[in-house]
């Protein structure tokens, strides 16, 4: 992606600022890029723009294809949704990187050997944000995990330790649980982990995993897991690493790319030119080597590691006995472009490799397969009735295709064998199995009549399938 055309948005808060700083680094690095600016964020929110962004500025970012964003501010309260997660989505952007490296003893970090990279998974999960309000007192929000997703982000992860020498690649999820979703991530990635041997690997449950990611860090070197679980880590990873000030973040998509820096907007320090740009630089240099200027990118980075052991540090850095001067925004910027074409002395030298390419991870066909219908759950809304009261009345249908199976709540089996100390809501998922083969739609149809005339609320359906041969739903306890 040899580009010299970008866009450019100068973001909330200190972001102006520091995108200012940043932009005549590149400048003064040979950068040679041209900019289009496009205004999103706070003013166009409050403009009545719900969305954050006007559709011309949208047709600038596919033009285009590679945004420099500063950080913006979401208002609070109303109708407005995060144009951080609306990019990501609409532009494909399917791979969030965190590089997350410890600058000490410039920076405070008790991990000096800290240096390890987090892959996210950007689109899916939790983040699709579907949520419903299901009864008085059950909120529901989907999880979404694509085989497409899965693998795409899996793929881009191996591939990326082969382009920037990593030797070993950590999966994390959450599979003892949620044996489906984030059993589906585990197993892709035992898969494809068996076409890279170079690559050594493992896997940690997210909680272990996040407490030694804490506690341990310098043990990672890559690290690829989901969306939410990567949204923490990557926090806690930059916050050990005491420079979240400091670091920078790629979202790449197979067409589209946008660099940012990982930390908010700041509005408290906003005009005072006392902001770190470094964190946007960083995004910035990504970018570069994104487009294929890696040489400028390596440049920029070993100027700012200089800067930094030179003890020339904002007031987010500076500590007495480590800093020489404390230094303003425009300042720290002006020190960076005084040592470019110097490398760090204390700091290992920044070496890119100058040839590299794009990583672009192509979505993998899903062969059709054969889907058979099972069973259905219905989720009722009742508030006044014990289970077996309730199954009392589900027995008593007359339906020749479909029998009650168990009713449970949140998860829990409460009939049959329920246990009177298990507390129950008005949210009650009764599954149905199929009496013979050959169960069809018009069975459901012909149940969801027959409970509707009992008075109950029917909230939700999920039909009940197998797929390929294996169960595709989630049993509960003693069910086969």
């Amino acid at each position: 992606m040899d580009t010299n055309r970008i866009t450019v948005a100068y973001g909330d808060g200190i972001g102006p600022e520091i995108m200012k700083a940043t932009l005549e680094i590149l400048q003064a690095a040979g950068a040679n890029l041209e900019y289009d600016v496009i205004e999103i964020g706070e003013k166009v929110y409050l403009a009545g723009n719900t969305a954050g962004i006007s559709n011309e500025n949208w047709h600038i970012l596919e033009k285009n294809k590679i945004f420099l964003k500063a950080p913006i501010t979401t208002p609070q309260g109303g109708g407005y949704q995060s144009l951080n997660v609306a990019i990501r989505k609409t532009l494909g952007l399917y791979s969030n990187v965190r590089p997350c490296i410890s600058y000490a003893p410039y920076v405070r970090s008790n991990f000096p050997k800290m240096d390890l990279v987090i892959i996210r998974e950007n689109e899916e999960d939790l983040y699709a944000g579907i949520e419903y309000q299901q009864t008085d007192d059950v909120l529901q929000c989907l999880k979404l995990v694509s085989v497409q997703g899965t693998e795409k982000i899996i793929r881009y992860a191996f591939e990326y330790a082969i382009a920037n020498n990593r030797k070993h690649l950590t999966c994390m999820s959450k599979d003892n649980i949620m044996k489906m979703t984030d059993g589906l991530f585990h197993k892709t990635f035992d898969r494809i982990a068996k076409e890279y041997p170079s690559i050594t690997t493992d896997h940690y449950i997210i909680d272990i995993g996040a407490a030694k990611l804490a506690s341990d860090p310098e043990r990672f070197d890559m690290i690829v897991t989901m969306n939410l679980y990567g949204d923490i880590i990557s926090d806690i990873a930059a916050d050990v690493a005491g420079s979240v000030g400091l670091g920078g973040s790629s979202n790449v998509g197979e067409n589209f790319a946008m660099f940012e820096a990982i930390h908010g907007s700041a509005p408290d320090i906003a005009g005072k030119d006392i902001a770190n740009p470094s964190g946007l630089l960083n995004g910035a240099c990504m970018m570069l080597v994104q487009i294929g200027k890696a040489d400028i990118a390596e440049k920029i980075q070993n100027a700012l590691l200089k800067t930094l052991e030179d003890g020339v540090h904002t007031g987010d850095m500076y500590k007495d006995g480590v800093s020489k001067v404390k230094v303003g925004t425009q300042a720290f910027a002006q020190a960076v472009i005084e040592r470019l074409g110097q490398l760090p002395v204390q700091f290992k030298p920044v070496h890119l490799n100058h040839n590299a390419k794009p990583i672009v991870i192509k979505s993998p066909i899903v062969p059709k397969t054969e889907k058979v219908l099972l069973g259905v759950d219905l989720f009722l809304d009742q508030d006044n009735k014990t289970a077996e009261e309730l199954a009392a009345m589900l027995n008593s249908l007359s339906n020749t295709h479909l029998k009650l199976d168990r009713i449970s709540n949140r998860g829990v089996v409460v009939y049959p064998n329920g246990h009177a100390s298990t507390f129950c809501t008005n949210h009650w998922r009764c599954r149905f199995k199929q009496m013979g083969s050959g169960l069809t739609f018009e069975n459901v149809l012909e149940l969801q009549a027959q409970v509707m005339s009992l008075n109950l609320d029917i909230i939700k359906t999920e039909n009940l399938y197998q797929i390929n041969g294996n169960l595709a739903y989630s049993v509960s306890q003693g069910e086969k």
